[in-house]
């Protein structure tokens, strides 16, 4: 009679287990190690405080692919995982894509990527909290030589490990459609990116083929799902909020882009507005890979005024909606070189203006000593340049970016203000 009871107890449990919304097997049971599972990362989401995108990928196809999340209170729940397949290189591979959501905020909980029968290891997720917070920001890590941006990449996240995110700011590899490039890549990062989510920016690299041509820059398109931004060019261009800064994210390559996406920019102008429009944080911040002004070059000759601050056509067109929508800071990569600049303002210095940020390198391309002084600029990398990288740190009342060697040693710093709301 009581082993019977007891059969009943546990037939019992397993139907409960069994009816529960999303309920997954207990965290007890046995899985083999996921070994086919490559480059666990977190992706940025619309809003984190509530939600999180978990990417991987894989050289063959799994079965019933699918991420697991862990609440404080042991609850394991299953997300089951999207999947695509990419052509790169003389092979191709297979990228999976889960999105969690109904997360509560400031919440810290676990995941882990699997398939049938095999489970990663569980790794740390933590929701925004929507208070302050510090995201680490990376420059152009495109290398020759990624040992170099591995090394970059630890230490500031070693010495910054209160970041919540981390930005990098287009041209994360040399060649868009090199497989090995984008394994290094990855390998240098992690296990940051295992920890807390990438927010991307494209660069023209991301669009070079292995015989640098130019072409959609599709695995790039597919490593990293961004938030939607309602446009077919989607990955692309994209938005998010973090506690209360917006977050805009531009696709400057619109000369590599003019032959597969023609209209790109009448249609991310008109996105562009809207989305400035309708932000409600109290603070805005635009990405974008290309800078706004023209450089003149050291040792030859320049076809234009050096001696006036010269912008490049698409600044022309994005700034004067940065100036309507009292955009706060601007960043920008492409040149490897570091400047910040004084805040502008209707294409003219004006200290009520934007704050315009030239993020500098994290990579191995260096651009030794090859641009002028601009005569907007207001500080400088120490020369001749090394790599670098930024923090930003954001209070209810300010927005401060400090800029690092790879030493961890400050090298400039500057703080916006705004009166508390």
């Amino acid at each position: 009679m009581k082993k019977y009871l007891k059969y009943l107890v546990v037939l019992a449990v397993f139907l409960a287990a069994g009816c529960a919304i999303n309920a997954a097997p207990a965290d007890k049971e046995a899985f083999a190690a996921a070994d086919d599972v490559q480059h666990l990362r977190q992706i940025i989401t619309a809003d984190s405080t509530a939600s999180r995108t978990i990417m991987w990928q894989a050289d063959k196809a799994l079965p019933n692919p699918l991420a697991e999340y862990r609440t404080a209170n042991g609850e394991i729940k299953q997300v089951p995982a999207a999947s695509a397949e990419l052509a790169i290189g003389s092979g191709k591979i297979y990228v999976y894509t889960a999105e969690l959501t109904g997360l509560e905020p400031g919440a810290k909980y676990n995941y882990r990527a699997g398939y049938e029968g095999s489970r990663t290891e569980w790794q740390e997720l933590k929701t925004a909290s929507g208070g302050d917070f510090k995201a680490l920001i990376f420059p152009d890590s495109q290398s020759s030589d990624y040992s170099g941006w591995q090394k970059l990449a630890q230490t500031a996240y070693a010495k910054n490990s209160d970041a919540e995110f981390f930005i990098n700011m287009g041209d994360l590899v040399d060649n868009g459609y090199d497989l090995n490039q984008w394994n290094a890549w990855f390998n240098a990062v992690t296990p940051m990116i295992e920890r807390i989510p990438l927010a991307p920016v494209m660069g023209n690299h991301e669009t070079y083929t292995l015989d640098w041509q130019v072409a959609m820059p599709t695995p790039y398109l597919t490593f990293f799902n961004v938030p939607e931004s309602g446009s077919s060019n989607q990955n692309q261009y994209y938005s998010f909020d973090y506690n209360d800064v917006h977050f805009t994210v531009l696709n400057t390559q619109t000369d590599e882009m003019d032959e597969f996406s023609p209209n790109l920019m009448a249609e991310q102008l008109a996105w562009l507005r809207n989305d400035l429009a309708s932000a409600k944080a109290k603070w805005k911040i635009v990405l974008m890979h290309k800078d706004i002004l023209r450089y003149a070059f050291t040792d030859r000759p320049n076809n234009f005024d050096t001696a006036t601050i010269q912008f490049n056509p698409w600044a022309q067109q994005f700034m004067p909606l940065f100036d309507e929508f009292d955009v706060d800071a601007v960043l920008t990569a492409h040149l490897h070189t570091y400047r910040r600049r004084v805040p502008m303002k209707n294409f003219a210095p004006d200290n009520s203006g934007t704050t315009y940020i030239l993020t500098g390198v994290a990579g191995s391309v260096r651009y030794a000593q090859l641009w002028q002084r601009n005569p907007a600029d207001a500080a400088l990398a120490p020369q001749p340049e090394d790599a670098n990288y930024l923090t930003l740190q954001k209070t209810d009342r300010s927005l401060t970016f400090k800029a690092y060697l790879p030493d961890g040693t400050e090298f400039d710093s500057v703080t916006i203000t705004k009166e508390r709301t």
